[in-house]
């Protein structure tokens, strides 16, 4: 798999975390650069592991974990994003500051639900002629700058667009979610 190959792999999979880090920094009060590279390292870990979890698979249980994967993905997304699009508006602006950072279990539970398909990639890549660290690296790498760039134009959508910019974040990752079933062929 020549480099092109596998930046382009690297990009689509990071779609997902990058839609759902604009989320997180636009429901948070002004996130700096360091709060920027702590989500974007969440989301390149987790896009980097999904991979290695899938070769693990692949080389074990096969295609057992690919009948319901997609399912686990839809209900952290859905979940993530329900909740998220719930606080934007459960509470009144002036007694809700937006917090300063998120914790290490939201974050968690959102690289997660956002890399279930690099697992899929993984199972499949286990099968291929490719430099497997190297496109790790780079699954990582790209993840982690798409996510960090996502969160600081959160930032900037934050308080122009107040608790829409957030709750939209939450109806993305609900629409990541149902992207995901459309995608495995569960409606048709």
């Amino acid at each position: 798999m020549p480099f092109a190959t596998s930046l382009a792999l690297a990009f689509s999979l990071s779609a997902d975390a990058f839609a759902a880090s604009l989320g997180k920094g636009a429901s948070l009060h002004r996130p700096g650069l360091r709060e920027a590279a702590r989500i974007g390292a969440y989301f390149g870990a987790f896009e980097l592991g999904a991979p290695l979890v899938g070769l693990a698979v692949g080389w074990g249980i096969g295609g057992h974990i690919e009948a319901v994967d997609h399912w686990i993905a839809f209900t952290l997304l859905l979940i993530v994003g329900a909740r998220m699009a719930w606080l934007a508006w459960s509470a009144e602006e002036s007694d809700a500051p937006r917090p300063a950072r998120h914790g290490a279990l939201a974050l968690m539970a959102t690289a997660l639900a956002t890399s279930i398909d690099a697992t899929a990639v993984g199972v499949t890549l286990g099968f291929m002629n490719v430099h497997i660290p190297a496109t790790l690296a780079t699954i990582g790498a790209v993840t982690f700058a798409m996510a960090f760039t996502g969160v600081l134009i959160g930032r900037a959508a934050g308080p122009l667009l107040g608790r829409w910019a957030e709750f939209a974040g939450g109806i993305g990752l609900i629409l990541i979610g149902i992207k995901v079933l459309v995608e495995h062929g569960v409606f048709g």
